[in-house]
């Protein structure tokens, strides 16, 4: 039996909870395709996209703010900026100063000309956040631009944040665990893509594993977890009970 990413989650667009952390973890595998999931649940959620989503239009449209981050990384080098750059830290010597990084944040998401919010809930997306560890920022002031995000986006105006962090495995890289496992104790959901075990299979591409946080809850029920198989095609996912996929059928 084939399922939808949002039937196992039991959410649509409508009934998505607010003030919400989610993240996005792969290991071993691609999860780019767990990104395109929340991008095109959101922008659907506005109900101003009639089939697909259409980036360039949601752009125009003032539903999607997007900052392209290779193109923006040699904008810093090679334009003089009037004003601080979000990615200024890259002419830095020291680099870990992402206040110009959450300044463009804040700035997307107040209210327009006619005072009027751009979005009822904004979504803060970030793919990926491992990059800025890449580009010789700490751990530690990685987490800390998340706090203030955070503080903005899910406390202050009740929106959501979906983030990517990639998971280094085997390979010891302390500065990636403590930003993993950072916000992995401010998520209230996980969804971690992980690779075969076994290697390539064509009918099974990976398993997810989803992981509910409640934190108000009693210990018991605090934290429920599901995994499920996965298939990558065309247009769409297909999620399945492992042994239930069409090789094994």
């Amino acid at each position: 039996m084939f399922v939808e990413l949002n039937n196992l989650l039991n959410t649509t667009p409508d009934r998505a909870e607010q003030g919400k952390l989610t993240l996005l973890c792969d290991a071993k595998t691609d999860g780019s395709f767990l990104v395109h999931h929340f991008l095109s649940f959101y922008l659907k959620g506005m109900g101003r996209i009639d089939a697909g989503v259409n980036l360039t239009v949601a752009r125009e449209r003032g539903q999607l703010v997007f900052l392209e981050g290779l193109k923006s990384a040699v904008d810093v080098f090679f334009q003089t900026q009037e004003e601080p750059h979000p990615l200024q830290f890259l002419r830095e010597a020291n680099a870990g100063n992402l206040k110009p990084l959450f300044e463009f944040v804040r700035e997307a998401l107040k209210p327009v000309d006619g005072g009027e919010a751009r979005w009822t809930y904004p979504v803060l997306l970030v793919d990926d956040l491992s990059v800025l560890l890449s580009l010789g920022v700490g751990a530690v002031a990685v987490l800390d631009f998340i706090h203030y995000c955070r503080a903005t986006v899910c406390w202050e105006l009740k929106g959501n944040m979906v983030i990517l962090v990639h998971d280094s495995g085997d390979v010891e890289d302390e500065e990636n665990d403590i930003l993993l496992n950072g916000v992995s104790h401010q998520s209230h959901l996980i969804l971690r893509a992980e690779g075969l075990a076994t290697g390539f299979c064509r009918d099974v591409h990976g398993q997810l594993r989803i992981l509910w946080r409640r934190p108000s809850q009693p210990t018991a029920q605090r934290d429920q977890s599901l995994t499920y198989q996965y298939k990558i095609q065309d247009k769409s996912v297909s999620f399945f009970a492992k042994g239930m996929s069409p090789a094994v059928l």
